[in-house]
């Protein structure tokens, strides 16, 4: 097994014995659960020592822990010519323990012997003394080896056992014990990467979480798990499945336990939530007494925990204990657990409980299936998607009824959908469709084909599939969502024909019953508005922000305009406000897929507001979820923004890399909208890296009819930065066209941007009075300032054709607030154009300007993401819960945070400005 991670152990280990090395002994006892990794150290260790150390080595086994000296005997194999040199009465003793001889086996004499023996050795090179597996030793070597390992302080000797058990209180006790934790997750995923390398993200996930740390449950996990059948709170019945090696370790343990107390444990493997008075009322209905729980307790297996919990050592240990039971055990303490439930929970567990009953007998029970829907619908409409997923797929196995199964397996498809489960979610969808039609399916799972397709699949079918479906449903607000989604999945693929017919399908279908939905005919401008041959409507209604704020947050989030679209339109602020508010409810949910799509919309946003730190955090969040979800398209559009990023901060090899991604996914998915994303991130890094003419010849593709990254609304976005490539490469008449695009839209919108941009490549193409003019029209656009790159690109440019009218003194005043904006962004291209202009007006930089900022210690992604919610007052299990990683990761994180932002505290995080540079404030 490779080592992963224990870089604190082996720093620990190298210093034992490089102190060997230099005349100092030690005797350690490396301690925990089985699987944990020792044994692996202990290869690392052999290694390490195997050039300049005599290495001795032994392991106990259970087979041979009634063999007097066999561990011994093992360990002195390699020098066993060596004991004719010891003195008559210690060789004797040696011999006879080894059975070399009919002499005597004095205990003491042999302990002695071995350590005259070790010092010996240990004159010409130090010497490494292994023992693993030392709580199956055979008691006379335990003896032996304790005795040697304390006197063996001021010898080049070192001794090193491994254990189950904390050495106090043991054989070992006196002994330093270095206990073996598990990994973190990012070396738990490494792990699992290397043992299963055809694993998808969301198998790698749920087994992280399953093996809590094991290496050896990472390693054996893979090898019997189906993606989405591992949770990282098993209900009861769904256990994890063990590997063999696990399973003989743990199984060890327990098969020295009484039947009394394997029931015991049985009982609250099946009840799972550590409720010590549902157990031990269960337990009184199968007869259990105080003794058994007390064996149990005693065992070390079982713990008790704060709050009146119980519970086990290791979460494996309880997937090992329900799985070796026979059916006939499971099925009565399940039985026992339904019959004291009692409370709000009840309702909830009591289907699972019999269930799990129910499945051990192994027949269909139709009351239960009906009790387990009515827990799931329960589950779900708390945010608990996973859950209710678990509960419908469980509900179809027990229906005698084909047409009830494929009921529970479309509703239940639906539900593991919005968990982020999607090979799960097509599965269940898959089985649902064998036993009913699809259109009936449709319509039971509210038009998921259709949906998944628009995530994870090709965009076209995604509007076919809606467009059908949403005739199919009998709510009209579902109708009216899934038309939505066909428009958006039209726009998605750039074709705007049929994003007209979406458009008119949708104003057919009955008026939803959605707060506000007098503001319906607004959703249907923005889209209006983007599509190609629409007239142009100069009657944009005049709707209060907050109120479409309330609107879009109450009625369906997901009927507002994708964020491109909304960027255009200029109303980043008010759909920004909405999607914050849905992602904070989301995080208390496992909808992770909404969660997902939420957090790729409000990238985008937060870039045109100028809120990189945050865009950039939001967009790794949401890049991992994606990836882990396996939804294509919501990665791709985050690797988008992560390359508009790094083409404003001079990136190229970055912006490359996500840019080819993308159109190695997108195209051939018909995802047009995610291309032109790509191809205008190249096109802006040419242009702000001085290839004007590349940047033009990429930049022109958004308007090409028939390429695959043509789309009208990038077309607009990127026109200010298509006009001004044209007239870096002399090609002005290309910049008019921009011009009138840049008109056409801001008369049909009004939008700042699209106002202030029409200004600038006015300026671009005019000259003299007329320049300025146009200028400073566009930097006094009310909200323009609003958007900072924008408005310090457009000082910049103004800044230069000053410099250029010999209004040296005027430039630098325009140059100076552009440098400022693009230092505080790090868009590090335009601040060097900036500053050559400067240099050119005949100001002297100072060489330390931007000192104070390179000074600034950049904590990586994650590490960001965790002090800045840390900042907010989050506790470690909170950040856990919503970056989806543990407690002992952020608390890793966190340590590094400190002293890289010079803090010592979390309260000194709440004094951390995270849009400016990571300054402290106050």
């Amino acid at each position: 097994m490779d080592l992963y991670g224990r870089r604190q152990e082996r720093a620990a280990l190298d210093r034992i014995l490089d102190a060997a090395r230099q005349g100092q002994g030690a005797a350690w006892v490396l301690w925990g659960d089985p699987g944990i990794g020792k044994t692996t150290l202990f290869g690392y260790v052999a290694d390490a020592a195997a050039e300049d150390f005599t290495v001795l080595r032994c392991r106990g086994t259970r087979l041979e822990s009634g063999l007097a000296f066999a561990a011994l005997h093992e360990l002195l194999w390699p020098v066993m010519e060596r004991i004719s040199t010891l003195p008559e009465p210690q060789a004797k003793a040696l011999n006879g323990a080894l059975g070399n001889s009919g002499d005597t086996a004095d205990r003491f004499l042999i302990g002695v012997a071995v350590l005259t023996l070790v010092g010996e050795l240990a004159e010409k090179r130090p010497v490494l003394i292994m023992a693993d597996d030392a709580q199956w030793l055979d008691e006379p070597s335990m003896q032996c080896l304790a005795f040697v390992a304390r006197r063996l302080r001021n010898e080049p000797v070192v001794v090193l056992l491994t254990g189950h058990e904390d050495p106090v209180g043991g054989p070992w006790e006196g002994l330093p014990g270095m206990r073996i934790l598990g990994l973190d997750d990012e070396d738990a995923r490494l792990l699992v990467r290397a043992a299963a390398p055809d694993a998808d993200e969301a198998a790698i996930r749920q087994i992280v979480c399953a093996a809590a740390g094991n290496p050896l449950a990472l390693q054996e996990l893979p090898s019997s798990v189906v993606a989405g059948d591992i949770s990282t709170h098993p209900i009861v019945g769904e256990q994890i499945a063990v590997g063999p090696r696990l399973r003989r370790a743990f199984d060890i343990q327990i098969e020295g336990l009484s039947t009394a107390a394997r029931t015991a444990l049985l009982l609250t493997a099946a009840e799972d939530r550590g409720d010590r008075n549902t157990v031990r009322q269960a337990g009184g209905v199968l007869g259990l007494g105080t003794a058994a729980w007390d064996e149990a307790l005693r065992s070390g297996l079982l713990t008790m925990r704060p709050g009146e919990r119980i519970g086990f050592r290791h979460p494996l240990i309880r997937a090992v204990v329900y799985e070796q039971a026979p059916l006939a055990e499971r099925q009565a303490v399940h039985r026992a657990l339904a019959a004291v439930l009692t409370g709000e929970k009840a309702d909830e567990l009591r289907p699972w409980h019999l269930a799990a009953a129910v499945e051990a007998a192994g027949g269909p029970d139709e009351e239960v299936a009906r009790l387990l829907e009515d827990s799931a619908h329960r589950s779900w409409a708390r945010g608990g998607c996973a859950t209710a997923a678990r509960a419908l797929r469980r509900a179809a196995k027990l229906s005698p009824s084909t047409e009830d199964a494929a009921r529970h397996l479309a509703h239940g498809a639906r539900a593991a959908w919005e968990a982020g489960q999607v090979d799960v979610a097509r599965a269940m969808l898959e089985r649902a469709e064998r036993m009913s039609s699809e259109i009936t399916v449709a319509a039971l799972s509210d038009g998921l084909r259709g949906l998944l397709e628009f995530a994870h699949g090709d965009l076209e079918s995604a509007y076919r599939y809606l467009t059908r479906d949403m005739d199919l449903m009998v709510d009209p607000g579902q109708a009216f969502k899934l038309g939505s989604m066909a428009v958006r999945a039209a726009w998605a693929a750039g074709q705007s024909g049929l994003q007209r017919e979406a458009l008119a399908h949708l104003q057919k279908l009955p008026q939803p019953e959605f707060p506000n939905v007098e503001l319906l005919p607004l959703l249907r401008q923005w889209w209006a508005g983007d599509c190609e041959s629409c007239p142009d409507t100069h009657d944009r209604a005049d709707v209060p922000s907050g109120q479409i704020v309330d609107w879009l947050s109450t009625s369906s989030w997901r009927l507002m305009p994708p964020a491109p679209l909304g960027v255009a339109w200029g109303i980043e602020c008010v759909l920004d406000e909405a999607l914050h508010r849905k992602i904070d409810n989301l995080r208390h949910t496992d909808q992770v897929t909404a969660l997902t799509l939420a957090l790729a919309q409000t990238v985008t946003l937060d870039i045109a507001q100028g809120l990189w730190t945050s865009a950039t955090a939001n967009a790794l969040e949401g890049l991992q979820l994606a990836e882990e979800i396996v939804a294509d398209h919501l990665a791709s559009q985050c690797r988008n923004c992560l390359g508009w990023l790094a083409a404003a901060r001079g990136d190229q090899h970055a912006v490359a890399r996500y840019a080819a991604e993308t159109f190695a996914q997108s195209v051939p998915q018909g995802g047009r909208a995610l291309s032109a994303a790509a191809e205008w991130n190249l096109g802006m890094s040419a242009l702000f890296t001085g290839r004007a003419e590349e940047a033009l010849d990429r930049l022109v593709r958004l308007a090409e009819r028939g390429h695959h990254s043509a789309h009208p609304t990038f077309a607009v976005l990127a026109a200010l930065d298509t006009a001004e490539a044209a007239v870096q490469a002399g090609q002005p008449a290309k910049a008019e066209e921009q011009a009138r695009l840049l008109r056409r839209w801001a008369e049909r919108t009004n939008a700042a941007w699209a106002v202030s941009a029409m200004h600038v490549v006015q300026a671009l193409l005019a000259s003299g009075a007329e320049a300025e003019k146009q200028f400073r029209l566009a930097l006094e656009v009310p909200g323009a300032a609003s958007r900072p790159f924008a408005h310090a690109r457009t000082r910049l440019l103004y800044g230069e054709w000053l410099r250029r009218a010999r209004r040296r003194v005027d430039a630098r005043i325009q140059l100076a607030e552009a440098a400022e904006t693009f230092r505080r962004l790090g868009a590090a291209p335009l601040l060097a154009r900036v500053q050559a202009e400067q240099e050119l007006t005949g100001q002297q930089l100072r060489t330390t300007e931007t000192a104070d900022r390179d000074t600034v210690t950049i904590l990586t992604p994650q590490e960001l993401r965790v002090a800045r919610l840390a900042a907010e007052g989050l506790t470690n299990r909170e950040i856990g819960a919503q970056l989806l990683i543990s407690p002992r990761t952020v608390g890793h994180h966190l340590s590094n945070v400190f002293p890289k932002l010079g803090i010592v505290s979390r309260a000194d995080l709440a004094r951390v400005d995270f849009e400016d540079g990571l300054r402290l404030t106050g």
